[in-house]
């Protein structure tokens, strides 16, 4: 398991500790950022290995978005997941019915898990890839994400360079192959779908480049439903140079449950030095307009907090 420690977010962390103001310490990337219950968690990818060859997923837990707690390794690939041993990337996860399900890229396939609790132990689900890069001709399987609709349908997204979009079976862990559909109509995509519904609106959004270049950015479409179709809106995340923020990209997006109140998590380039390997996890406030539209998100150096989960019931 890995380490407990708590670490103060980037509001009140010292600059010893962290020179770019990240939330979370050392080298994490591709945050999935979630309420359940009275906490928050960020699921994310462990970063700083050379072609990104991380091989375990850990997460982090807060009552505030500002102090941040390390549960611990919560999945380790050939250990827990038979089927792959390498590049443990981009996780996901959601609640239903009391089990936390956890979605993650694992050679270039996507995989899922369960667990009684937001912090494991999780047990691989399948003995098999749920998304299977095999099944697929155009490129890696990557980048889960999942959404839950205002009727109560899950689904899962995933992709890089073309996206896709289906419908879960309530186990969680299968869908209909034949449901399958190719998210069209959105510009620029590279990778990391993510999808939220605010006021009858859908707002689905994307990262746009290379992970690897200062460039990474976030761009977002509106739409009707769950399969659009998408008017694109333009970009919402993007560097700034004279922060040294650089290469924004791979976010999620958080509702405070029971507020209009969002969030983006996402991470960039570790500051001073980072690059595409060396990346950290930061945490802006997301906005809208009166017109529903997004605003561009500020990139900060002080991040956010506290903001205290509403408890539980």
């Amino acid at each position: 398991m890995g380490s407990t420690e708590t670490f103060p977010g980037a509001a009140s962390r010292s600059a010893q500790t962290s020179p770019g103001g990240a939330v979370l310490p050392g080298y994490y990337a591709d945050p999935n950022i979630l309420a359940i219950g009275d906490r928050y968690y960020v699921y994310a990818t462990t970063d700083g290995y050379e072609g990104w060859g991380g091989t375990h997923f850990e997460v982090w837990e807060s009552p505030d978005l500002a102090s941040w707690t390390n549960r611990g390794t919560i999945l380790t690939l050939g250990t827990d997941v038979p089927w792959a041993s390498a590049h443990a990337w981009a996780p996901a996860a959601i609640e239903r019915d009391g089990k936390t399900y956890f979605y993650f890229t694992a050679e270039q396939s996507v995989g899922v898990a369960v667990a009684d609790s937001p912090v494991g132990p999780f047990r691989e689900m399948l003995g098999r890839p749920l998304v299977d890069k095999a099944d697929y001709g155009d490129g890696q399987q990557i980048d889960p994400a999942v959404f839950v609709d205002t009727d109560g349908q899950h689904y899962l997204l995933w992709g890089n360079t073309t996206g896709y979009v289906v419908p879960l079976d309530d186990t969680m862990a299968g869908f209909d192959p034949a449901a399958v559909r190719v998210v069209e109509g959105i510009d620029d995509f590279r990778e990391a779908l993510f999808l939220v519904e605010r006021h009858g609106t859908y707002y689905l959004s994307w990262s746009v480049d290379d992970t690897r270049s200062e460039d990474y950015r976030v761009a977002y479409a509106t739409g009707p439903s769950v399969y659009g179709p998408w008017t694109n809106r333009g970009v919402i995340l993007s560097k700034d140079l004279e922060q040294g923020i650089r290469g924004t990209g791979h976010h999620s997006i958080l509702q405070v449950p029971g507020t209009d109140e969002w969030y983006v998590a996402y991470h960039r380039f570790a500051i001073p030095d980072g690059d595409g390997t060396h990346r950290e996890t930061t945490i802006d406030r997301l906005e809208f307009d009166d017109d529903g539209s997004i605003r561009t998100v500020v990139p900060t150096l002080g991040g956010v907090g506290p903001v205290p989960a509403p408890r539980a019931g």
